[in-house]
């Protein structure tokens, strides 16, 4: 195997992995919405029932969509700011063990966002399919 190729399947290892246990939190609040809607933590002042639908969109939406590898870096933003927000702000005054969790996966979706979902995903195929030279008109109509 060549370094491209680990270096994809890592990513892909690391996109399935995080993204499928950040699908497991996003479930346990779409489960629970309903005893949750009232009294979820609303740091930004957008309201309880909103917060929560924020946090459920990024954390069941943005984690198929890292799972799959589409539109990987946008999607990594809103789980990235999502424990942004529980590292500094619902967790920012406990102690490092409660901390802990959201601070590994907000470094996983830092590295997604820098490094891209890698060869193993949709956005490579799209890209792969729209890197394809066309055959222009004017020279199928010559040969």
């Amino acid at each position: 195997m060549n370094r491209d190729t680990l270096t994809s399947s890592g990513l892909l290892l690391l996109r399935v992995t995080f993204g499928l246990l950040m699908l497991n939190h996003g479930w346990q609040k779409l489960s629970g919405y309903s005893e949750m809607a009232e009294t979820f933590p609303d740091p930004l002042g957008m309201g309880n029932q909103l917060s929560l639908i924020a946090a459920i969109g990024a954390e069941l939406g943005c984690s198929l969509l890292l799972i799959a590898g589409l539109g990987t870096r946008l999607a990594s933003l809103p789980l990235a700011f999502t424990m942004v927000i529980a590292l500094f702000v619902i967790h920012g005054d406990d102690p490092w063990q409660k901390k802990e969790l959201a601070a590994c996966y907000l470094a996983v979706y830092a590295v997604i966002l820098l490094t891209g979902p890698g060869n193993f995903s949709i956005d490579a195929i799209i890209k792969r399919r729209s890197d394809r030279p066309t055959i222009s008109p004017k020279l199928t109509e010559e040969a």
